[in-house]
């Protein structure tokens, strides 16, 4: 069989195994597609009504959308903590799950490209950043690079998880000279597009809050948490309701790495509250909302001072062996790491940046019910993906799901005849 026609067998087998599940599989899948539906129907009123629908103003004009957006970039840049111990120093336990954290980098991409498609008030203009039909005024913007940088990542992440799985339908291991240079390359690939986000804000110098040269390396010391937490819930699942043999050493050896990453943000989160505590310029009135409020606007304060106080108890958590490698307190600290770092990434980055505004109001912004609607239907669009993908690529690596080669003939049977 010809390798065009081999690869119809795996398109075809995958529509097929995703249609294949008990009830507690449908029932997720139901869940997701009503939550899509309620997003989209919000979506047509805004697009309908226009940007009014949300709660963004002209003094807050990045917000919900936006900070989510930062937030999954985040996690889409986290695959690399898995990548390099796979690849790189072919550590066998977190070479077998490796593929997971490419396939969520791909849901978290499409999320990304979902969160600002809906930001940006005419989406029919997005055509204007497609090479060859736009003009992206590389190298002059960063948005520019911006859009590069995560559609180069979208793509070869989507590449290197679709040759792997193809691969191993076939039966076969994948080509070094072909795979090797594509994960080589991912890996800078996942430090950039963090990086040029962060350098997204850096470069606005209206912002001072976000004129910092640390803001990068926060961006992925947080993106090295939030990512693999996801990670390790889905990698527990797996060994839940599969056959998928997971090792304790590579969910323990990541828990390990996370709490490596906390502690770098947490530190320089410390170094820039520093900076702006100790000097008192003017400028610390961004930082002051954030933490203690200004003339008695303290809406962001509590969750603010929650999202650290869940970073600290995941860091303690995730640094003592014994409740690192508990269940229980392993998957506590991971829905503290990802609330912590949520927050962080939202209205910890993209709120008070803007407030107060350049003119010195303060308003007061809380996501409206279309921005929620919108946003739980975008991150159910990435969940389903996810699943799905998952769904395809679990009874590949169980050797479930191949490719059947067709019977030799034996004593001069005709193969139809040995078939």
């Amino acid at each position: 069989m010809t390798t065009h026609g081999t690869f119809g067998h795996f398109v075809v087998g995958s529509l097929r195994e995703v249609t294949r599940g008990g009830l507690l599989y449908w029932g997720w899948i139901a869940g997701l597609l009503v939550l899509v539906g309620l997003g989209f129907v919000a979506y047509l009123g805004q697009l309908d009504d226009g940007l009014q629908t949300t709660s963004m103003r002209d003094q807050v004009s990045w917000a919900f959308y936006i900070g989510n957006f930062t937030f999954l970039v985040g996690v889409a840049a986290a695959a690399v903590l898995v990548v390099i111990p796979a690849y790189v120093y072919h550590w066998k336990p977190i070479k077998e799950v490796a593929i997971l954290g490419e396939l969520l980098a791909v849901a978290s991409l499409v999320m990304c490209g979902l969160f600002v498609m809906v930001d940006i008030g005419r989406p029919e203009r997005a055509w204007h950043l497609i090479p060859g039909l736009g003009y992206l005024n590389l190298p002059s913007s960063l948005l520019a690079w911006d859009v590069v940088v995560l559609n180069s990542y979208l793509a070869l992440n989507f590449v290197i998880a679709t040759y792997v799985l193809f691969s191993l339908f076939r039966g076969r291991q994948p080509r070094g000279w072909i795979f090797t240079p594509l994960v080589l390359l991912s890996i800078p690939c996942a430090i950039g597009i963090h990086t040029v986000t962060a350098f997204l804000y850096n470069g606005i110098p209206a912002r001072p809050f976000w004129n910092s040269a640390i803001l990068a390396p926060r961006f992925l010391a947080s993106a090295f948490c939030s990512g693999p937490a996801v990670l390790l819930m889905v990698m527990q699942l797996l060994r839940r309701f599969t056959r998928f043999e997971i090792r304790d050493e590579a969910i323990w050896k990541i828990a390990e790495l996370m709490a490596y990453a906390m502690f770098v943000n947490l530190f320089l989160l410390g170094a820039e509250v520093f900076k702006e505590y100790y000097s008192s310029t003017e400028h610390l009135i961004h930082m002051r909302y954030m933490f203690t409020g200004v003339d008695g606007k303290t809406s962001i304060v509590p969750y603010m001072w929650l999202s650290i106080a869940a970073s600290v108890a995941a860091f303690l958590l995730f640094l003592v062996p014994w409740t690192r490698k508990n269940v229980v307190t392993l998957n506590l600290g991971c829905l503290l790491i990802w609330f912590g770092v949520y927050v962080e990434k939202g209205m910890g980055l993209v709120i008070p940046g803007l407030t107060p505004d350049t003119l010195g109001e303060i308003y007061e912004y809380f996501p409206s019910r279309s921005e929620f609607l919108i946003s739980a239907g975008i991150f159910s669009v990435g969940f389903l993906l996810f699943t799905l993908m998952v769904k395809v690529a679990t009874p590949i690596l169980l050797g479930e799901f191949r490719v059947t080669p067709p019977a030799r003939p034996t004593d001069g049977a005709t193969p139809a005849e040995a078939t």
